[in-house]
């Protein structure tokens, strides 16, 4: 889908959820707050769930309106503009101890994310999960490959691929 259609469809919301990822509130809720990356975060669900337990949330997303909206309700979480598949944001190394990528795929991004999480840090990863010839979405077994060299607490497969891993 195109940021302007992701703009469209944030326009027309107007009751945004507070409802973090199932696996955001099981893993990261228990964990003492650090520095956080949720990445295309949308109007900033998981942002939102994060800021509130003291974590310092940096939120990215391609979608000026979910930015704004986010920026709305949490002026503190560094809520920032930005088109990932044209590398405008860059995940430095060693920055934060839990990435965020809720049904978001972009390939290339798993590498800046292994590299941007500190030792202990969790990667939390959900991604639609493909049947054959759909590059959108993760084949069978692909998302736990990309993490296999980490301590992998929690992945299960079904129409989602769920991965929560610590390097």
């Amino acid at each position: 889908m195109s940021i302007e259609n992701w703009n469209e469809r944030y326009r027309a919301c107007k009751e945004l959820s507070d409802t973090p990822a199932p696996l955001v509130e099981r893993f990261a809720g228990h964990l003492a707050p650090g520095m956080a990356l949720d990445l295309a975060c949308g109007p900033g669900r998981n942002a939102l769930y994060l800021a509130e337990r003291g974590w310092r949330v940096t939120a990215v997303d391609g979608s000026p309106i979910a930015i704004a909206k986010l920026r709305e309700r949490n002026v503190q979480i560094d809520a920032r503009v930005v088109d990932l598949e044209r590398g405008e944001f860059q995940i430095q190394p060693d920055s934060y101890d839990l990435i965020c990528d809720c049904l978001y795929l972009q390939r290339d991004l798993f590498p800046q994310m292994k590299i941007g999480i500190r030792t202990g840090g969790m990667a939390i990863v959900t991604v639609l999960l493909a049947g054959v010839g759909t590059p959108t979405r993760v084949s069978p077994g692909e998302l736990r490959a990309y993490f296999a060299d980490w301590k992998i607490l929690h992945y299960r497969e079904q129409e989602v691929a769920e991965l929560v891993a610590v390097r």
